[in-house]
């Protein structure tokens, strides 16, 4: 059973870094492509970055390219997200997420069937 944990949300100034993982007691992230999105009061949740299952396939937001980094630790069980340069507008509820989406698909909810609880960030100006 997959169940994704996330963690290392806090509050932190302008122009500072957070690092957020990732973990599923269920073990299955090695064989998933794992993305996080982030949802920020009264708007839709969006794409922030992923990583295609098997490959060293990276994809980002143009909001976010050059600033954050998804990774996967040597295991393959954690999966991080290094935030660096953060701005307000990164201050939103960010979720994990793994399933098997297709190159279209990858940037899209539809596209993940497995779904964290979410930690919040909050960038203070």
């Amino acid at each position: 059973q997959v169940q994704l944990i996330e963690s290392g949300g806090g509050l932190v100034q302008v122009g500072g870094s957070l690092r957020l993982s990732c973990v599923d007691s269920g073990g299955t992230l090695s064989y998933s492509t794992v993305a996080w999105f982030r949802q920020a009061p009264g708007k839709e949740r969006e794409f922030v970055a992923a990583n295609r299952r098997g490959a060293d396939d990276r994809y980002y937001a143009d909001s976010v390219k050059g600033r954050f980094t998804i990774s996967r630790d040597r295991a393959k069980t954690t999966v991080f997200l290094q935030m660096n340069s953060l701005k307000p507008e990164d201050t939103a509820v960010y979720y994990c997420a793994t399933g098997r989406p297709i190159t279209s698909t990858i940037r899209t909810m539809g596209g993940y069937s497995n779904w964290g609880q979410g930690t919040q960030v909050t960038v203070s100006s």
